[in-house]
């Protein structure tokens, strides 16, 4: 029950965080008198998902003495990271994991 809810918990975040940066994208393209995020999907709905994945592929230097792998790998790792991670912080009193020592946990 508690993966459940965590997994519902994080899927209502990331979704939050899309419909944020499309309103974001609407307000910015209204004060420059430009056409929105209009351009990926019906009224840019799959405009986050766009982004995120030109994020994750997106790369400043190609460095041939450069791990491919770990230079790939290493954005995927933090956003799973803090995901695995935001459960653990007490933000009320009904916590989604209930650790007793979590804060001690989210030190480590």
């Amino acid at each position: 029950m508690v993966i459940i809810s965590m997994l519902i918990l994080a899927i209502c975040i990331l979704a939050a965080v899309a419909f944020f940066t499309i309103m974001e994208r609407k307000f910015l393209s209204y004060a420059q008198i430009r056409k929105g995020p209009n351009k990926v999907s019906f009224m840019g709905i799959l405009q986050p998902i766009a982004d995120a994945a030109k994020l994750l592929t997106k790369s400043q230097q190609k460095m041939e003495s450069s791990n491919l792998k770990m230079t790939f790998y290493s954005p995927t790792m933090a956003l799973m990271i803090s995901l695995v991670i935001f459960p653990i912080l007490p933000m009320s009193l009904f916590p989604i994991l209930d650790i007793s020592f979590n804060v001690i946990l989210f030190m480590v």
